[in-house]
C-alpha cells in the first residue's frame, strides 16, 4: 500500500496515478468525489481526461471498503482518490466515521493487489473555528495516522515534488 498526501493543487493525483501506471497492472480508479457543483464537475472532467481510456474508474462516494472489495484482484493496481473527500462525504451523510475508517483499515489489510491511496493533509494550518471542521480535521489526522502506519510507502507532495516520508524496506509495484 502507498498512501499519497499533499495539499489542494500539489500533484498528489497526477503522481498516484503514474504509479498505478507505472505498475503494469490494470489501473482501477475508485473515484469518491461527487459533482454537486459546478467546479467539483469541472474537476473531475479534467482528473478523467488526464487519466485517459485506460482507466477502469468506479465511483464510490460513500461505499469505499466494499469497492475496495469488489474491485481488487491480481493483475489489478487501484488507485483511490481521495480519501479527505470519501470522509466528508461519509461525515454528511451521519455516519460514523470512526467505524467507517475501521472498515477501510480492515479491508485495506486483507486487499490481494496493490492499492494507493490519496488524501489532502488538512492539519497544517490553523485550527478550524467551526465544530464541523474541527471534528473533520480530527478524524483525517487519525485516518492518516493509521494509514500511514499500515502503508509500506508514504509521500508527502509539494509543489509537484515526492518527499518520501516512509519507505518500504523493500520495493514492489505500485511504490517506485
Amino acid at each position: 500500500m502507498t498512501f499519497v498526501l499533499g495539499g489542494a493543487r500539489s500533484g498528489k493525483s497526477a503522481h498516484a496515478e503514474g504509479l498505478v501506471l507505472h505498475s503494469g497492472l490494470v489501473p482501477v480508479y475508485i473515484a469518491t468525489a461527487e459533482p454537486l457543483d459546478g467546479e467539483m464537475g469541472d474537476r473531475i472532467r479534467d482528473h478523467r481526461a488526464r487519466r485517459g481510456a485506460a482507466w477502469l474508474t468506479v465511483e464510490a462516494p460513500l461505499e469505499l471498503a466494499a469497492t475496495l472489495t469488489a474491485q481488487s484482484a491480481p493483475g489489478r493496481a487501484i488507485l483511490v482518490d481521495c480519501l479527505t473527500l470519501w470522509l466528508t462525504n461519509v461525515m454528511l451523510a451521519h455516519r460514523d466515521p470512526d467505524a467507517a475508517g475501521e472498515g477501510l483499515l480492515t479491508t485495506l489489510a486483507a486487499l490481494p493487489g496493490p492499492v494507493v491511496l490519496v488524501s489532502n493533509e488538512v492539519g497544517l494550518g490553523v485550527v478550524p473555528l467551526g465544530a464541523l471542521s474541527r471534528d473533520f480535521v480530527d478524524h483525517a489526522g487519525r485516518l492518516h495516522q493509521r494509514l500511514a502506519a499500515m502503508a509500506d510507502w508514504v509521500r508527502f507532495m509539494a509543489a509537484g515534488l515526492p518527499l518520501d516520508l516512509k519507505t518500504p524496506a523493500r520495493t514492489d509495484r505500485c511504490t517506485s
